[in-house]
């Protein structure tokens, strides 16, 4: 067996935080997710760095992928040239690409929502790969590995499974080709529970609609122009919301999320069935999450709790069980951590920080802030109790204004403190340092643009 560890890298699409049942949801049923939990150690406050793109996935797809910033993660940061927000800088040596030089065999199947030439330098294997954002869950389009590097879409081809299953079955062919005698680095992205929410037969009305729980900020419309009122995503539902409808689109969200749960169960039987369990450390994340009803909204062009907060889950040798880690992390503080655990040394163009000493135990926080971007129009700064995201008006959209949350007693983030004397100067602390970060990471947003 090799000494380096194996690497099993699941992400999903849409699939928030608190959409777990060991997250603390009590209706969604994840019993693979859960033990994964049990098992391993899990996040809970972790969130993805946005971008500036509409296409959350591209900017934080693009982060995990590097290591680096989401103002260094891409080819460019010009919001209306979308070429250089979906290219990652050539510059990085991309994750799965360390690990291809260091003698591991890499393999993917599912999403690629970047470009193609990265791709290609990642992965030696490749089946059933879908280079873009969303497609008919029914008939996907993808391609296998080409040794060209260009992938064409002319090489595309129509799926003739369900998406979870596609991608889940060309993971478990993957994993029936391994014998032990070389580390491998599997990744595997699911479009799942992306929408169009059509869970297959077998789950497609599982969840009743009228027994779904509306959230506590469940309301019929957002309090205030974001400046992203008419996106795509926006437009899946009437304005306002309604109570029945939302109930449909949760049920819908949940059956996408327990199918995928139960593909994973399959992937990771396998992996025990092999013998290669006790060496793979398996990676469990999402690229954004979903409003869903929450605060009027139903998309993820937003920087709430709903929308920024994802699930991370790490299970393998050295990884301690059961432990929930409540330390502050964002998700390409993956690339640094997959690193530290296989012994590789971490480039110096990786902006992101390792997860180890947390999942060890030996610090208490690798972070004092978090902060997450969207367009040019929403920033958010938030530490473990507070919580500020600010909003600029850009163009003709959006409005002038902050929104303040005391996290620790307002987890659903309903009672806005940013005009109330008395947390004043918590306000202004999180403004400080969220100026702080814009001119250190080189924000072409900054304050001092205005």
């Amino acid at each position: 067996m090799p000494e380096q560890p194996n690497i099993l890298f699941l992400i999903a699409d849409d699939h928030r935080a608190s959409a777990i049942g060991a997250y603390g949801d009590a209706t969604v049923r994840t019993p693979t997710l859960d033990l994964l939990c049990a098992q391993g150690t899990s996040f809970h406050r972790n969130c993805h760095m946005g971008g500036l793109s509409g296409a959350v996935c591209v900017p934080t797809r693009a982060c995990v992928h590097t290591g680096a910033h989401v103002f260094r993660a891409s080819l460019g940061n010009d919001m209306e040239d979308p070429r250089s927000l979906n290219t990652l800088d050539p510059g990085h040596t991309f994750l799965a690409e360390l690990f291809r030089q260091n003698g591991y065999t890499t393999f993917a199947t599912g999403k690629w929502h970047n470009d193609a030439a990265s791709f290609a330098r990642s992965f030696a294997e490749a089946e059933n790969v879908f280079f873009g954002g969303m497609d008919s869950h029914f008939k996907v389009k993808v391609q296998d590995y080409d040794p060209s590097g260009a992938y064409d879409k002319g090489r595309q081809r129509i799926g003739d499974q369900f998406s979870t299953d596609l991608f889940g079955d060309s993971a478990l062919r993957f994993l029936e080709r391994q014998d032990g005698s070389r580390s491998f680095f599997l990744y595997c992205a699911f479009t799942a529970p992306h929408d169009p929410r059509t869970p297959p037969p077998d789950w497609a009305g599982a969840y009743k609609p009228e027994a779904m729980p509306l959230p506590p900020n469940f309301t019929g419309i957002h309090p205030f122009d974001n400046g992203e009122m008419s996106v795509r995503d926006e437009m899946l539902a009437a304005f306002p919301r309604k109570p029945e409808e939302t109930r449909r689109h949760i049920a819908e969200y949940f059956g996408m999320i327990s199918d995928m749960d139960e593909k994973i169960g399959d992937i990771l039987a396998l992996l025990s069935r092999r013998g290669l369990a006790e060496n793979t450390l398996v990676v469990y994340t999402a690229d954004h999450g979903l409003a869903l009803g929450q605060h009027g909204l139903l998309g993820k062009q937003n920087l709430y709790d709903h929308s920024v907060r994802v699930p991370l889950i790490v299970r393998g040798p050295h990884v301690p069980a059961g432990r929930q880690v409540d330390a502050l992390s964002h998700t390409y503080d993956i690339y640094p951590t997959l690193c530290e655990f296989a012994g590789l040394e971490v480039p110096s163009s990786v902006d992101a920080k390792s997860l180890v000493p947390l999942i060890e135990g030996t610090v208490e926080k690798t972070r004092s802030y978090l902060h997450s971007v969207y367009k040019h129009g929403q920033r958010m700064t938030q530490d473990r109790e507070w919580k500020l995201i600010s909003y600029r008006r850009d163009g003709k959209q959006g409005c002038d204004r902050a929104q303040l949350f005391h996290l620790a007693s307002d987890p659903w983030e309903l009672n806005d403190l940013s005009e109330d004397e008395g947390a004043a100067s918590q306000r202004e602390r999180l403004e400080r340092e969220q100026a702080r970060w814009q001119k250190a990471v080189s924000d072409p947003k900054t304050a001092a643009t205005d």
